[in-house]
Parts: C-alpha cells; structure tokens; sequence
C-alpha cells in the first residue's frame, strides 16, 4: 500500500500535464481525454463543479484544467477507469527508465514460484488497470514474475465489491469459485467473493489502512499457505 500511495500515485500525478500535453493528438489518448471530459461534467462533488466552473461555460477544456481534475481525481481516491488507463501509460515510462521498481513483500516471491510449481493457476483482481498490474509483476526487484499468472482482471470485469465480479472471475478462469482461493486486505471485497462461493484470506500486512479482519481468517506471510490447505 505504501509503494503504491507513496511512489506510484505521486508519480503519475507529477507527471500527468505533461504526458497528457506530449500525447494529446494520439487517437488513443483522445479518447480517453473525452471519457475524462464527460465524467468531469457529470460529477455533482462540490470541488469539481468548482473547477469546471473556473473554466468557464464557453471556454473549451485545456489539458492543464484536465490534469487538475483528474489530481483531484487522485486525492479523492476516484477510480475513474480513464485515469486509471493514463496512470498505467505513465507508470510504463517510469518502469522503462528504472524510475520505478516494485518492491514484494519477503514471502511473496518464493509463494508464488511454489504456487506456480505446484500447478496453481494464478490470477491478480484489481482497481489497478490490467497494464498497470503487469507493470509492477514485470519490475519487481525480485524479478519478472508475469509469466507466473494466467489471469489478469480489473474494474472492467466489474466492481470489487459485487458478488456479480467474482461470479464472473470463476467463470473466466472456467472453474468453480469454490475452488478460488481469493486474498484481499477489503472486507467488503472478501463478502463479495465469499458470497459468491470464493475461499478467502484476510491479508494482513505492515502498513495496510485497514487491519480488521471481520470475521474473515488472516494471513500475514505466505510462507505456510500450500496447495490443498483448507484455509
């Protein structure tokens, strides 16, 4: 959680008017700044109908009030897939450079190989954008470990917090969701999945801002997790 509020958000947030003003007359990036444009005019918060109306009503959007708004975006903890797809394209920069290196916990490595090993399939759900998931499993300190997980899934398999979302993950991967095994620090994401028939584990981990585990087990290293635990 600290890698990611402390390193990543701050530097996509740092780099964004610039991205955005070097980028703005790719027909990708285009797209995405008119998804941007119709959820800012949409958005009843106090501060961004502020901003927009700083803007003026004629007055086209620049990329300097779209970069503003979407930092507002970041520090409201909005999960606007448009700047999600534009974090993940300015962490890719930052990777390629060596700006940027992922950190995993001292377990988690020796896991996953051993997961992998045992014949596991591996998959990753997260409000982080797929790309921007495989970034940070592909620039490890550790290493490269994508090539350890079959599955990729973010917010466009649905939300993290809906029975629906993990219905639809086990149907994906084709097996049953009592057969997932599914870890999150969220207890709401663990009612989701479990109310879709998922096993689930707590993660309890230094630094996470949420510790209670509800009624939900716990686990805070994976060095004892193994295939056919009954968790």
């Amino acid at each position: 959680m600290s890698f990611v509020a402390d390193v990543l958000f701050p530097y996509a947030s740092s780099c964004l008017e610039r991205y955005l003003e070097q980028h703005q007359d790719e027909a990708e990036i285009k797209s995405l700044l008119q998804g941007v444009e119709m959820a800012w005019k949409e958005d009843v918060h106090p501060e961004a109908i502020a901003l927009l109306e700083a803007q003026g009503q004629d007055s086209p959007i620049g990329i300097k009030a779209v970069a503003q708004y979407l930092k507002q975006l970041i520090a409201r903890d909005i999960k606007l897939t448009e700047l999600k797809d534009l974090q993940g394209r300015i962490w890719r920069s930052g990777y390629a450079s060596g700006e940027i290196v992922a950190p995993l916990f001292h377990d988690v490595a020796e896991a996953l190989n051993r997961w992998h090993d045992a014949g596991l399939t591996l998959a990753v759900y997260s409000s982080g954008s797929v790309p921007a998931q495989q970034l940070l499993y592909g620039h490890c300190q550790a290493g490269d470990f994508r090539p350890l997980f079959q599955h990729w899934f973010d917010t466009k398999t649905g939300i993290k917090q809906a029975k629906e979302s993990y219905l639809m993950i086990a149907k994906s991967m084709g097996t049953a969701p009592s057969d997932v095994l599914f870890i999150s620090d969220a207890l709401q994401e663990l009612e989701a999945a479990d109310a879709a028939g998922m096993k689930t584990l707590f993660s309890d981990r230094e630094g996470n801002p949420a510790r209670d585990a509800g009624r939900f087990a716990r686990i805070s290293d994976y060095s004892g997790l193994n295939p056919g635990d009954g968790f």
